[in-house]
């Protein structure tokens, strides 16, 4: 688990009482105070954390925000607590981190955790600075302005022109219909990119014709599923991956695309929305199959853009602005690298991030 880079600091926090468990990996600050949310799952642990936390660390060096990697946990199940209880637990794992928050870990939410959660955060730990992802009334950025899907977008947009396509004349697929899925899909639409399949955690629907972006988030909002839609086929979750689109976005799962699916997937193009939805095997045997796969920590750092912008208290208007501007400009110079140099985006993007973080870190070789 530790090279080089980290993690410099593991914390474990427990309460007995509550019998609440949790963990914060700070991987490395050389580029400032680690930035990264909190998970609150079942399943969530030490392995899962770090991994999350290092993918941070590169996401907001290429990003060239002013903060080093950092990701948390809250190990239970939320949806089996009733709301005091979700907050007793979430005040209890505040209160184990004012030792490093804001000097050395900045808060966010991520799965389970909204702007609630981070209203009782910061008020626990007595710092507005202490996370980000807070509600408007304590100067937070809305989570409905889709920020990162606005993100996944631009570097969606760019990708396409570099492989010599018309977004106009393309299809696309995407993979979750939660926040992210769903701004990329209404900004991509928006540019006359074709949407003919998407899926949820009920099924995927594709409809060659087209799927109607309205009319879809309509439907998703009134029966909580894609497949309701009542034009198009019907298949289960995972083979969303398989449709015949152009661009396919991941928008919701870790772990999505295997080592088996390589050669049923028909996309010329995946644009990674969500955070490690395969590994870099994977993506180097998607590149073999000629399939461009723009990864993670490029197309994703909508999020923690918008996050900065929080951070020092900017507007909604400086945030869209700079993540279609750093989106825009870091796909570009990872796909110029990686077609250069004859490597993947992921080597690529790598490459560039520990460049910025090592000429910042004074404890790295």
């Amino acid at each position: 688990m530790f090279d080089e880079f980290g993690p410099e600091k593991i914390i474990e926090v427990y309460n007995p009482k509550l019998g609440m468990k949790g963990v914060v990996v700070i991987d490395n600050t050389a580029l400032g105070p680690g930035k990264g949310g909190i998970r609150f799952t079942p399943t969530v642990d030490k392995g899962e954390v770090f991994k999350l936390a290092r993918t941070m660390t590169w996401k907001n060096a290429l990003a060239e925000l002013p903060f080093g990697g950092a990701k948390a946990g809250i190990i239970g199940n939320p949806k089996q607590m009733s709301h005091d209880e979700k907050d007793a637990w979430v005040k209890a794992f505040a209160e184990g981190l004012k030792c490093v928050c804001p000097g050395q870990y900045i808060a966010a939410p991520d799965i389970s955790m909204a702007e609630h959660e981070m209203e009782i955060f910061v008020n626990t730990i007595g710092d507005k600075k202490a996370c980000t992802g807070k509600p408007e009334h304590m100067g937070g950025l809305p989570h409905e302005l889709g920020s990162t899907g606005f993100g996944v977008f631009h570097a969606a947009k760019v990708a396409i022109e570099h492989l010599g396509l018309d977004i106009k004349q393309v299809t696309f697929g995407v993979e979750g219909f939660g926040n992210v899925g769903l701004f990329v899909s209404k900004f991509m639409t928006e540019a006359k990119a074709k949407l003919v399949a998407v899926s949820d955690s009920k099924g995927t629907l594709y409809n060659k014709d087209g799927i109607d972006f309205k009319k879809l988030e309509k439907v998703k909002k009134e029966t909580g599923k894609v497949t309701s839609y009542g034009e198009g086929k019907v298949f289960p979750c995972k083979d969303i991956i398989y449709q015949d689109v152009d661009v396919l976005v991941t928008a919701a799962i870790p772990d999505l695309i295997k080592k088996e699916d390589v050669p049923k997937i028909k996309a010329k193009l995946i644009v990674a929305g969500s955070n490690i939805p395969t590994t870099p095997e994977v993506e180097a045997a998607l590149a073999k199959r000629g399939i461009l796969v723009v990864p993670d920590f490029v197309a994703n750092a909508g999020g923690v853009i918008s996050s900065y912008v929080e951070h020092i208290n900017g507007t909604k208007e400086q945030m869209f602005k700079l993540i279609e501007e750093k989106i825009t400009k870091n796909t570009k110079l990872v796909l110029e690298k990686a077609e250069q140099e004859g490597i993947i985006p992921r080597e690529a993007g790598l490459k560039i991030a520990k460049q910025r973080v090592l000429a910042k870190c004074k404890t790295c070789k």
